[in-house]
């Protein structure tokens, strides 16, 4: 299966050197969707000058020689030179119907290249906030849509669990035992044994000092301390599989790579960049001075990578995970999915690498930036208090949102089914109403807005795949065998079986420049085209049965392709709502 777009380039490009001879070849003709036709092709008016002739007239010439074959019905030229193009039904309707023969929808695999994703990065005896909301969806649904175009991604939850906090947190957990109730609670309210050892450090001369001396002993590695600590980590583990399973996203024990990791490795790469003059001593720390790199009065701006008490600073693990990445798991690229005001930080990290060789230029490194979740007044959402949401907080006010609404809608339904469709809506709204806007950009955390059944919502998306589900269970078919030809003699027809034939298209996009609200736009627009096909075109009462049958066939591929697109999201579909 080929979408659209993609058969009529190259059928241009031999309309061009057929009509102006092997000098044209390789000219990129632009072809994007077009008001007035199935697509618009923009060849002329950068041939024109090439070809020393008008840009109609070049048009002219590329219309003569791409009609005739089975790809294009019409072709025509306007304005000064663009050139609209109407796709040949009977051609529409192969593409339908291999897609809908096809697994994968026609979505077609990529060679394979190695891509760590770092995304989602909580903290161990620390409760994630909305903060971690966004890199966590958004790396999943990148590491799902990579996967399915056929990569190797390999994730990597880089848990903050290293550092000063420790030792508190260690000589806490000693006090009250490790097995105990005021342990197990950072399974469920990791904050409060936090606070709970902050409390004692601020309060106690005597627990600060057994603090800051454990953190020596971890930091030495001493084997009880670091039991201590793994102790911690195994608790901590709990809460953040708690947290994921929620959320449905992919991450795995398997997948946790914290800054403990590189610890070994810190003290080398300090040597390595001190020995090839790429880091320098400053006022006692040893600091990296990268050019273009300043701040306010031009002043340079340092990455830390050795404090002044010897102590070592994210800088140096940050550039120790770029090294392993690439030298241990021979990453092709690499995506960082970190907030937007860590944008200098990882700039300056990522070129400390490439200078001190641990990143080679083949390599890709990206910083897929992810901005804020605010609250009404448009500020970074927080409690009153101040302190920071609470992502479960969240989540379940989310899914009681949507339990009261299906409670209205359905009680005819079973309490147990009620629950679970109320599970998929409000997890699925939070996660598509985050998904849908530009990665890099802020966005209202609005909860009448995010479980919608109108506009951009995964709601309504979810409801347009209940409804189809409807629509064929009443017809009696199955939707993975349903394979009746396509019949297009409809505008509504042809308009759905086009907008079917893009999901390719936009997932290779989305795989290519790591923004997954192209998608959420596609699977909206999708759901309204569909929409407006089933108000022009009966299925179950249609005229014959070739019409029904094909129609059917139609609905089939529809709901497929948002299921797909859903899960490549991260979100759920249920069979009813």
């Amino acid at each position: 299966m080929v979408a659209p777009i993609d058969a009529l380039a190259p059928a241009v490009q031999s309309a061009l050197v057929a009509a102006f001879g092997e000098d044209v070849r390789g000219a990129d003709p632009v072809v994007r969707p077009s008001q007035f036709a199935d697509v618009q092709v923009n060849a002329a008016m950068a041939l024109a000058k090439r070809l020393g002739r008008k840009p109609r007239e070049v048009a002219d010439a590329i219309v003569e020689h791409l009609q005739g074959g089975d790809l294009v019905a019409s072709a025509e030229v306007s304005g000064p030179g663009f050139i609209n193009v109407t796709f040949d039904d009977a051609w529409i309707a192969r593409q339908v119907q291999a897609a809908q023969a096809d697994p994968r929808l026609g979505v077609a695999t990529q060679p394979t290249e190695i891509i760590p994703i770092d995304y989602s990065a909580p903290n161990v005896a620390k409760e994630m906030h909305v903060g971690h909301l966004r890199t966590t969806i958004i790396g999943d649904a990148l590491a799902r849509t990579l996967e399915h175009l056929g990569h190797t991604v390999i994730r990597q939850n880089h848990v903050g669990d290293w550092g000063t906090p420790f030792g508190m947190l260690v000589e806490h957990l000693l006090e009250v035992g490790e097995d105990s109730e005021e342990a197990r609670v950072v399974e469920t309210d990791p904050n409060a044994f936090y606070q709970a050892a902050r409390s004692k450090f601020d309060g106690s001369e005597d627990f600060a000092t057994r603090a800051r001396a454990r953190v020596v002993k971890l930091q030495a590695g001493d084997p009880e301390t670091l039991r201590l600590w793994g102790r911690l980590y195994d608790l901590s583990k709990v809460y953040f599989n708690k947290v994921y399973s929620t959320l449905g996203v992919t991450l795995t024990d398997d997948d946790l790579a914290g800054e403990s990791s590189y610890n070994a490795d810190l003290p080398g790469i300090c040597e390595d960049l001190e020995a090839k003059g790429i880091a320098t001593v400053d006022e006692g720390a040893l600091v990296v001075f990268l050019p273009g790199f300043t701040g306010r009065e031009d002043k340079p701006v340092p990455l830390f990578v050795r404090k002044s008490d010897g102590g070592y600073g994210y800088g140096t693990t940050d550039v120790a995970t770029v090294r392993h990445r690439v030298r241990d798991l021979h990453a092709d690229r690499i995506l960082y999915v970190i907030g937007v005001t860590q944008s200098l930080h990882l700039q300056m990290v990522f070129e400390t690498a490439r200078r001190a060789g641990y990143l080679p230029d083949d390599v890709e490194v990206v910083h897929v930036k992810i901005g804020s979740v605010l609250g009404e007044d448009r500020k970074i959402l927080k409690t009153r208090s101040g302190a920071p949401l609470r992502l479960m907080y969240l989540l379940d006010e989310a899914v009681q949102h949507a339990r009261t609404y299906i409670d209205e809608a359905r009680p005819e339904l079973p309490e147990a089914e009620r629950a679970e469709i109320a599970r998929m809506v409000g997890i699925g709204g939070v996660k598509y109403a985050d998904l849908s806007v530009a990665h890099d950009s802020d966005y209202v955390f609005d909860l009448d807005r995010m479980l919608a059944l109108t506009g951009n919502t995964g709601p309504y998306l979810q409801y347009a795949t209940a409804r189809l589900r409807s629509i064929l269970r009443s017809a009696g078919v199955d939707p993975e065998a349903q394979d009746a030809p396509v019949l297009l003699t409809e505008p509504a027809e042809r308009d759905l079986a086009l907008r079917l034939l893009d999901l390719d298209g936009v997932v290779a996009q989305v795989g290519a420049i790591y923004e997954p609200h192209r998608l959420c736009t596609y699977l909206f627009e999708l759901a309204q085209t569909f929409s407006s096909f089933y108000e022009a075109c009966p299925v179950l009462k249609a005229d014959d049965e070739a019409t029904r049958a094909s129609r059917l066939t139609l609905c089939t591929l529809t709901l497929r392709t948002l299921v797909q697109g859903l899960d490549l999201l991260g979100v759920e579909a249920p069979e009813r709502m």
